[in-house]
């Protein structure tokens, strides 16, 4: 006796459509999740995100990588006003005093702030400020054979960042409407064919306020070149200013390649900077001469290598600041970063 197979019930056939379709949309919203440093406790309930940056994916490292866009602020492109003592210690001859001609030591028809020494000391700086896109793979670990100043090798665990410097254009300098005019109204932006990265990499250790700054090892490049399946030119922090990075305006530009290595690093580190320096050549100085303050713009990138000094090469290296529930935990986590909420990176003068 042959089965009659009963057709399926518009019930039972509704329901598997309805989880199907459930399904599918957990899947594409998963997919589609910002990838976070701190995993799925980086954005809490109810927490926007604070800062441009974005993740995307390149054919030429595998893996994610964090894009960081340029920051040119058109107030950078002055300083000022400020005062060239130095040049007026040196010549006193251009000081207006009381005199027959002069008698209250000011000209006659023009007003006295028209003088050279009163313009000496109301002296604005005006400059043309660039920037470059910065994108970076977070930082890892590696055992390497490193040369001893002896020629003997060494074995030692060297911190890497494998990062990419694009040029967008749109550099900001003042606008000279009128040449006869010193004040300038305006900013304009302009772009070149390319530009050269110069760059310098400190990596910060921010419970023990230690720097490391990025150290040469050829023998290292092309090791992590491997281990990163990176297809493009690898630069180490001097060969890559010997590139032209062109400027493009293409999403998918392969842009530089280059990788920042650190060796003896404090093992214990959990709260971790790095520092780049060269992507901009802002900068500010308080007044003038050898003991007046010189900061350049740097982007400070936050990390945080949850961990011990055992077993460091498995030990994950994430980009962001931890986000915790407890108020007093969050607290201290901020403070050993010096701010006052969170925030995976940020422009500063140091």
């Amino acid at each position: 006796m042959s089965r009659v197979r009963r057709p399926q019930s518009v019930r039972a056939r509704d329901i598997r459509v309805a989880l199907s379709m459930l399904a599918i949309t957990l899947g594409s919203a998963i997919a589609a999740a910002p990838s976070m440093g701190q995993g799925a406790a980086a954005n809490p309930a109810g927490e926007t995100k604070q800062d441009p940056s974005s993740q995307t994916q390149t054919a030429f490292a595998p893996g994610v990588v964090t894009v960081i866009p340029p920051a040119p602020d058109p107030k950078e492109t002055f300083d000022g006003p400020q005062t060239l003592q130095a040049l007026i210690n040196a010549h006193p001859e251009i000081s207006w005093e009381k005199s027959g001609d002069h008698p209250e030591g000011k000209p006659h028809f023009d007003p006295r702030s028209r003088t050279l020494e009163e313009m000496l000391k109301q002296v604005i700086y005006r400059r043309e400020i660039f920037c470059f896109e910065l994108s970076f793979k977070p930082l890892r670990q590696i055992y390497l054979d490193i040369p001893r100043p002896d020629g003997k090798m060494q074995r030692k665990l060297v911190q890497y960042m494998v990062y990419r410097v694009r040029y967008r254009g749109g550099d900001l300098r003042p606008a000279v409407d009128n040449p006869d005019e010193p004040i300038f109204k305006r900013i304009e932006s302009v772009s070149y064919q390319s530009r050269r990265f110069f760059p310098m990499f400190v990596l910060e250790d921010r419970e023990a306020d230690q720097q490391y700054v990025d150290q040469i090892l050829p023998t290292a490049v092309e090791r992590i070149a491997i281990r990163e399946q990176i297809t493009a030119p690898l630069h180490n922090s001097v060969d890559i200013s010997r590139v032209k990075i062109p400027r493009t305006e293409d999403p998918n530009a392969p842009g530089v390649w280059g990788v920042a290595t650190w060796v003896d690093v404090d093992p214990n580190i959990d709260y971790i900077s790095v520092n780049v320096f060269g992507l901009t050549n802002a900068f500010e100085q308080d007044g003038e001469g050898d003991d007046a303050p010189y900061r350049r713009k740097a982007l400070m990138l936050n990390f945080y290598r949850p961990g011990d000094a055992t077993n460091q090469i498995d030990d994950r290296v994430r980009f962001g600041i931890p986000a915790f529930d407890d108020e007093k935990q969050q607290s201290y986590v901020l403070e050993k970063y010096g701010l006052d909420k969170r925030l995976d990176y940020r422009w500063v003068f140091r």
